[in-house]
């Protein structure tokens, strides 16, 4: 990575580290259970099905590979804004962002070089490897540590920071997708309608796959719509970062691009269909048990 995708990806998750809390780890515990199962979606059973859907759609190799990074990628920072739009426990929200930033540094790179190397064998060096790897932890779990310490120290000051952090991270990734884009705009236009079906089927899936996963360990309706706009939302900014960031080829960071935008409709969707036809009488009681 070069240091201006460094730099997007620190002030990304700067700002993520500004809003959690150390009792957003220890909050596990009373959802022992549902954080197992969704961990174990995301984590697992989302990229295995994203294979399936670019798969079956037969995507060309590079947007495939595009796919698998935001399949790999943790939970977005809208996803907490959703779950308390449809009734969610933005609490949970928290608890799972926590756990699962700090597992995907090992997820996202050993799925990210899988892809790679199932999709496209004969580019060898692209990938995530050594030095590249000690710089995603660091970008990642350095800057989260970081933005919490100011959090615990300064609290009213990180509710401010996080809001301008936001702002920072929004202008430095949308002046690297310009600076790209614009002398490419022919491989994003000959990718949109390949990739936008395989797009809108994945945000399907991941969202009914984690509110599902609260639903079957009886975590009642606030985590399961919490676990369904987590799991939903994966960081289309942290996946574009890594695309721009392996190759000059933008087809990489088509799925991401595209992601981004759709899944704040179809969330938006989902959670309406939720509160208004499926399960709006649901139990909203959590279980503790597990």
């Amino acid at each position: 990575m070069n240091g201006a995708m460094l730099f997007v990806v620190a002030v990304l998750m700067l700002g993520l580290g500004l809003g959690l809390t150390v009792e957003d780890f220890r909050r596990v515990r009373h959802y022992r259970l549902t954080i197992a199962a969704a961990l174990a979606c995301q984590l697992l059973v989302l990229p295995l099905l994203c294979f399936a859907i670019v798969s079956v759609l037969g995507l060309p190799p590079v947007p495939a590979v595009g796919m698998m990074l935001v399949a790999a990628s943790p939970g977005g920072p809208l996803a907490g804004v959703y779950s308390h739009l449809f009734g969610g426990d933005v609490a949970f929200n928290l608890t799972l962002t926590a756990v699962n930033s700090v597992l995907s540094v090992v997820t996202l790179t050993a799925i990210t070089n899988l892809s790679l190397a199932h999709f496209l064998p004969a580019q060898e060096g692209i990938g995530l490897h050594g030095g590249e790897i000690v710089q995603v932890f660091a970008a990642v779990l350095v800057p989260i540590a970081v933005g919490m310490a100011v959090k615990a120290k300064w609290d009213r000051f990180a509710k401010q920071a996080e809001r301008v952090f936001r702002v920072i991270s929004g202008l430095s990734l949308a002046a690297l997708i310009a600076s790209g884009f614009a002398s490419n705009l022919s491989p994003l236009i000959d990718n949109v309608t390949t990739v936008f079906p395989a797009v809108v089927a994945f945000a399907l899936v991941s969202l009914t796959t984690g509110y599902w996963a609260g639903r079957l360990t009886r975590a009642g309706r606030g985590p399961s719509i919490a676990a369904g706009m987590e799991i939903g939302f994966h960081n289309a900014a942290l996946a574009l970062t890594i695309a721009l960031s392996l190759t000059d080829d933008l087809a990489l960071a088509v799925p991401a691009s595209i992601y981004g935008i759709t899944i704040m409709i179809v969330a938006a969707g989902f959670g309406f269909l939720l509160n208004r036809v499926l399960a709006p009488q649901a139990d909203a009681t959590p279980s503790t048990a597990g």
